[in-house]
């Protein structure tokens, strides 16, 4: 099932909805930790994240916390937990889980385990919405596929639990009007914004090649654009083989680091939780790990 662009990214209020200041929901210290987490489940339940990852609320410093500031990051490094010491945010939303692996330890050594230490420390919540956001109406995908002027969009892959066929993992879009790889590279950059991209041209393709349908994944797309048929792939990492295999088959590719193809939704989160005694920020630290130079 395909349904109109027009639909992507739009603010609802169903889906964003404004905090009511309302009785004792409302403290002049800031909201219960409780009913931040419950809007943002109401935004992506967590039921929408893949079946092995690891989301929600990953650390939690103590019973009857108060939040009157929120900080929004991709990854969740000591720098970022530095910074949201200084700026009193008293919850992380690190859309990449700080805690994935099982840890047999909680100690001073490793830099994983001193984040969880002083976010404790420092009284600092910590909520992974992960892949919860990627499968969601109006998430990270759609975000991506909002660079482009679509005629229809469709997730690669659609959620079980989802009967309108609107929210799963990727999308699969069809433009409007053709475009060639060349342009499809320059809004690529413009919405990311980054400078450089890495592409892989299709076999008897050029930059001049026609492109009319995309296959979008955020993050890293192998695994569920593999199945998509399509004229390019949009993601941000691939292994050599897998870019190898979709340009020997004439579809062209477009990396533009993992995390590079997540971090521009932030700010679009932040404009739309709107929650009344609420200050959302962007992280300002927060950056891909690989820089090309």
């Amino acid at each position: 099932m395909f349904y109109k662009i027009s639909r992507l990214l739009s603010a609802k209020r169903s889906l964003f909805s404004v905090y009511s200041n309302t009785g004792s929901q409302f403290n002049r210290m800031g909201l219960p930790l409780s009913d931040v987490i419950k809007q943002l489940e109401k935004i992506a339940p967590l039921n929408l994240a893949e079946p092995w990852d690891n989301v929600g609320l990953l650390v939690e410093p103590s019973i009857g916390a108060l939040v009157n500031t929120v900080l929004l990051t991709i990854d969740l490094t000591e720098d970022i937990v530095d910074e949201a010491i200084e700026n009193k945010s008293r919850l992380i939303i690190s859309y990449h889980p700080n805690i994935f692996k099982p840890l047999k330890c909680v100690s001073q050594k490793h830099w994983k385990e001193r984040i969880i230490t002083k976010c404790i420390k420092n009284d600092i919540a910590v909520f992974s919405p992960h892949t919860s956001w990627d499968t969601m109406s109006n998430g990270i995908n759609d975000w991506l596929a909002s660079a482009f002027n679509v005629e229809t969009v469709r997730p690669i892959m659609a959620h079980k639990d989802d009967p309108t066929e609107r929210m799963g993992s990727g999308r699969y879009i069809t433009l409007n009007h053709v475009i060639s790889l060349k342009e499809a590279i320059d809004i690529v950059k413009k919405h990311i914004g980054i400078p450089y991209l890495r592409v892989g041209v299709g076999r008897q393709r050029d930059v001049d090649s026609p492109i009319s349908s995309i296959a979008i994944c955020a993050g890293s797309g192998s695994s569920v654009l593999g199945p998509a048929v399509a004229d390019l792939y949009l993601t941000g990492e691939m292994l050599h083989h897998d870019v190898l295999e979709a340009t020997q088959q004439g579809i062209n590719v477009i990396l533009c680091n993992h995390s590079d193809s997540e971090r521009g939704f932030l700010k679009y989160f932040q404009q739309k939780f709107q929650i009344e005694g609420l200050n959302v920020l962007v992280s300002k630290v927060d950056r891909d790990c690989l820089k090309t130079m």
